[in-house]
């Protein structure tokens, strides 16, 4: 048997203030029937004072640890999916190093937008096929409410902020993770994208009143790519492993909008019972959509000894991907 990449301990954490579709109404033209009809969004949490991406994602790294019963020294590598960063530099996975006191580990950010845990999953993978013994803490943390314009309620009213974390290690049992698919097409990432704050447009006086320091999406044009995406990717990994659809246990689909999540079940055919639905919570978390909902399904003991899970992520880039494993 291959040296497999498990999942031993989930962790989420979210910032102290909570935005409902109600405060909203009093931020911008909008509703809550708007909202929910449109997204299935209810609320969404956001930071407030003191409270930043790496903090988010050491809370979340520190209830994946503890569930896994690892300690910080004993990591190798910590991963973390993002696209709100503190700072350039250091990264977000070097700050979570030091809060954690994790001297051993290698640290790195990886730029996938909402499909970044699951790049990072694959990663971590990769390397624990090589060597089992590896631990491996993998994140997926954002704060997209520093890059939302709040006078924009075509995007203002998707996102929210949050983290969640997994830790990964080896095993010779027949389970873990089985396969993973990753893609791109960068020949559509201006349809979701910020333009501002990169090398590419620095800060300026231009820059700002053009608002590219905020997500801009053509919100049409990208569901339409989406569905159609994520469809075929979770076709590949049940393809790749051998499995119909009626022998998914779980989906855990990136957390972007009800409709989104309502195609792919019907196109799969799966009941409402085998898709994890908790976007009316969070909203839109991007690379921390995914962890969060795999930490709730966790501790919630949807996820039981052999389980068949499913993962498929779309996000800005375009990225998309998917995972399959036996829990």
């Amino acid at each position: 048997m291959p040296n497999r990449a498990i999942i031993i301990g989930t962790g989420s954490a979210l910032p102290s203030r909570l935005l409902t579709n109600r405060d909203l109404e009093a931020m911008v033209e909008t509703s809550d029937e708007w909202i929910k009809t449109r997204t299935g969004i209810e609320q969404r949490y956001i930071v407030g004072e003191g409270e930043t991406n790496s903090f988010l994602a050491t809370r979340a790294a520190k209830n994946a640890l503890e569930m896994a019963g690892v300690r910080p020294q004993e990591l190798d590598l910590i991963i973390v999916g993002t696209l709100t960063p503190d700072t350039p530099m250091p990264s977000v996975a070097c700050l979570v190093q030091k809060e954690l006191g994790a001297k051993k580990a290698g640290a790195f950010d990886l730029s996938a937008t909402c499909s970044g845990f699951i790049y990072g999953l694959s990663i971590a993978d990769k390397f624990i096929r090589d060597n089992r013994k590896m631990k491996i803490l993998v994140i997926g943390s954002e704060v997209l409410s520093r890059r939302v314009n709040w006078t924009d309620r075509t995007t203002c009213v998707l996102f929210g902020d949050g983290a969640g974390a997994a830790v990964v290690t080896g095993t010779k049992e027949d389970r873990g993770i089985l396969s993973t698919h990753l893609h791109a097409d960068g020949a559509l990432g201006d349809l979701l994208t910020i333009k501002g704050l990169g090398t590419a447009h620095p800060v300026t006086m231009e820059m700002l009143e053009l608002g590219w320091q905020y997500i801009q999406m053509q919100g049409r044009e990208v569901f339409k790519h989406a569905v159609k995406a994520l469809e075929s990717v979770a076709w590949e990994a049940l393809n790749a492993n051998g499995w119909t659809t009626d022998q998914v246990d779980l989906l855990i689909a990136h957390q972007a909008n009800m409709r989104i999540l309502d195609f792919l079940r019907e196109k799969l055919g799966l009941t409402t019972d085998k898709v994890f639905i908790n976007i009316h919570k969070y909203g839109n978390t991007s690379a921390a959509s995914i962890p969060i909902a795999l930490d709730e399904a966790n501790r919630s003991r949807l996820l039981l000894p052999g389980s068949k899970l499913l993962m498929v992520a779309f996000g800005g880039g375009f990225t998309w991907g998917s995972l399959a494993m036996r829990w």
